[in-house]
């Protein structure tokens, strides 16, 4: 039998990945798929009666195996894939959508979820049992259940053609960033650049052969070069590849597949009873509507405007001075706002970095969950990696009690996709008596050491660790019975709530002096960078908010309307985009065909949550910067009713629970330095 449909007898029941060939994947999910399918048959063909245990709990636990695979199977997809798993995911993308539908078009096991959701006045139900039971019966009744046999069918195949398009779309992504290289042979052109760019540069240059330096579209490398280049051209021409993936009208166009995914994800809601996409997705966020959604967004977008055009203005005028710049473009943007920034605020990254070190920032991260949560972090060598670059963690208690396992990838490479992402290789659970503690990985895309310089991250790319470490706690600490409640499975609107919170550590000084220490002399990170880190937290803060609400604001262009009458993708998104515009449109430039949030992930109509959970975040905050910001008392509160509690409940009431009141929009403004 297949490796992957046994007990692993590994250490903590991890993926056992040197033991795994791709080749074993397809064979595995279809042993997988016959296993769960078995699973549903034995709760449909049982005689007794339907109850909560023998229907919907058998139905949670069942699939476990199916899980495991696809979880491992689609991490590696997107952090260490290759022609040939992508290859084994257009295949398999169809067989378990297939496999889903089979489920939640199943008459008889609806039935008997009906049987037990009609009678639930009557059963002593916990608050988590009852969630349980109204996510079970919504999720055959949003999903088809109630539909007439010709209807399941073509909800099927709507299904199983989006699980394909899907993927198309991130491989052509990816595709098009890995065809992608400036080539640069004149020291000229690398002017301005900081010494460790220039040095990853000339190192990717002679990995491959060549003279000279090596710049690409992965962000550890594009970043630097729009930030600090000194060539306006080069800048350009930088800019324009990347914002041409997937728009270039060869065979890696995403044109007519973001077409197809919108008006496909239209004919599904349709075809459910609900407006629009976006209709359906929203009634299970907290936000509930497209409306208020969309009247959120732009009640932030008439706060930030003014101050974003006064940045805006105050920023071109500076180039205009400093370069006689006739017009700001969009690959002046990182140039000209560090320039200002370090004329503003006499600071920049390269002042920063050497106090970031990426093993210093690690165990900052550790440090303060230690200090909040009471985590132990051991680094371990006795768990299977799917590279050598991943690190490996045993997570234990203030006890000693096993926690969870905690993987950690830090570097961009080819077959991964740039970002950064939490995921989960196998949840938390409690089954028989046992609670089973999950296994948790973060990815990120970081600049590499170097021959002479360790990696040492940018302040923006430490937030972004703390921001996935955030994520990852709400993993670890997760404390729930069922599965599909466990961890991250939150409301889609409340899951940044964790991740976006922990960032705030990063501009304190009590948190910053545990680990931002020079990586050559030691010395802690002078007060003097420490307040100019704060002082600059709020620098274009306008320009930022835009840009954000730039992003929900199309996300909801594509998925709150009837998209049928949309055949030019770049001129829907330039009327899209016209309230939030400040720099000049790029036409050989499109941000929906490589829109991987909304359009390959699983944020469509639900981009707007990031904002929505930076009010909760600075509101939650508040409450820590008001008793301490390791106040255990505080902190308990947090683990006990928002990371370990998944979605076991309304997040609106285990947010109260740790609040003691609804999250408050000026706190935010407030630390954007939005309020007059």
């Amino acid at each position: 039998m297949n490796f992957l449909n046994n007990t692993f007898n590994t250490t903590y029941n991890t993926a056992p990945f040197s033991k795994i060939k791709a080749e074993d994947f397809l064979p595995a999910f279809k042993i997988g798929i016959e296993k769960a399918k078995a699973e549903i048959d034995a709760i449909t063909d049982n005689t007794a009666s339907p109850t909560f245990e023998n229907t919907i709990e058998a139905l949670d636990y069942s699939g476990e195996e199916l899980n495991r695979i696809s979880s491992i199977f689609f991490n590696l997809n997107s952090a260490e894939t290759n022609d040939e798993i992508q290859k084994i995911a257009q295949e398999v993308s169809p067989l378990l959508s297939e496999f889903s539908n089979d489920i939640t078009l199943n008459e008889a096991l609806f039935k008997r979820v009906k049987a037990v959701y009609d009678s639930k006045s009557n059963l002593e139900l916990t608050i988590e049992q009852e969630t349980l039971l109204d996510k079970k019966y919504k999720g055959f009744s949003r999903n088809g259940a109630n539909l007439a046999e010709d209807k399941k069918d073509k909800l099927r195949a709507i299904d199983k053609e989006l699980s394909q398009l899907k993927l198309k779309f991130g491989e052509h992504i990816l595709a098009e960033t890995n065809a992608f290289e400036m080539h640069l042979t004149n020291e000229d052109d690398v002017s301005g650049l900081p010494e460790g760019a220039k040095e990853a540069a000339k190192q990717l240059a002679e990995s491959k052969d060549k003279d000279g330096w090596l710049i690409t579209l992965d962000y550890p490398s594009y970043i630097p070069f729009m930030t600090y280049a000194d060539n306006r051209d080069l800048r350009e021409q930088l800019s324009k590849a990347f914002g041409r993936k997937g728009f270039q009208n060869n065979e890696l166009d995403n044109q007519e597949l973001v077409i197809k995914i919108a008006q496909l994800r239209f004919q599904r809601a349709q075809l459910l009873g609900y407006k629009t996409h976006a209709h359906f997705v929203l009634e299970e966020r907290m936000a509930q509507t497209p409306e208020k959604v969309t009247s959120f967004l732009n009640e932030l977008l008439e706060k930030a405007k003014p101050a974003a055009n006064e940045e805006f203005n105050e920023l071109e005028n500076f180039a205009k001075e400093l370069d006689s710049i006739d017009q700001l473009q969009k690959w002046d943007s990182g140039y000209y706002s560090e320039k200002l920034k370090q004329k503003l605020f006499d600071l920049d990254d390269e002042q920063l970095k050497p106090y970031f070190k990426l093993e210093n920032v690690i165990n900052g991260a550790f440090t303060v969950a230690n200090k909040l949560f009471g985590l132990e972090f051991e680094e371990i060598d006795t768990i299977d990696k799917y590279h050598e670059e991943v690190l490996t963690y045993k997570v234990t208690d203030a006890d000693g009690e096993f926690v969870s396992i905690f993987y950690a990838d830090f570097f961009p490479r080819a077959g991964k996709r740039n970002g950064a992402w939490m995921t989960v290789y196998k949840p938390q659970m409690i089954k028989n008596g046992v609670n089973d503690r999950p296994h948790i990985s973060i990815v990120c895309n970081f600049t590499k050491p170097t021959k002479s310089k360790p990696s040492l991250l940018t302040f923006n790319e430490v937030t972004t660790l703390f921001h996935e470490f955030g994520h990852a706690l709400h993993g670890m600490l997760a404390n729930t019975t069922y599965p599909s409640l466990s961890g991250t499975s939150v409301y889609w609107d409340f899951v940044e709530l964790p991740s976006q919170v922990l960032e705030n550590w990063c501009y304190e000084k009590e948190a910053l002096e545990l680990f931002a220490t020079h990586y050559e002399t030691g010395e802690v990170i002078p007060m003097e960078l420490i307040n100019k880190i704060k002082a600059s937290s709020t620098f274009h803060e306008g320009m930022q908010t835009l840009r954000q609400l730039s992003f929900g604001l199309l996300d909801m262009s594509w998925h709150g309307i009837d998209p049928s009458e949309i055949d030019d993708v770049k001129s829907h998104e330039v009327e899209a985009f016209a309230d939030t515009n400040l720099y000049p449109d790029v036409a050989e430039n499109c941000m929906s065909t490589s829109f991987a949030h909304i359009f390959q992930g699983g944020y469509s109509s639900g981009y707007y949550s990031y904002k929505w959970a930076e009010v909760l975040d600075a509101d939650a905050f508040e409450y820590f910067l008001e008793e301490g910001i390791f106040n255990k008392t505080v902190a308990d509160k947090f683990k006990t009713f928002v990371l370990s509690q998944g979605g076991t409940e309304n997040p609106m009431v285990l947010y109260k629970k740790f609040r003691g009141q609804e999250p408050k929009p000026e706190a935010l403004l407030r630390r954007a330095g939005l309020l007059k």
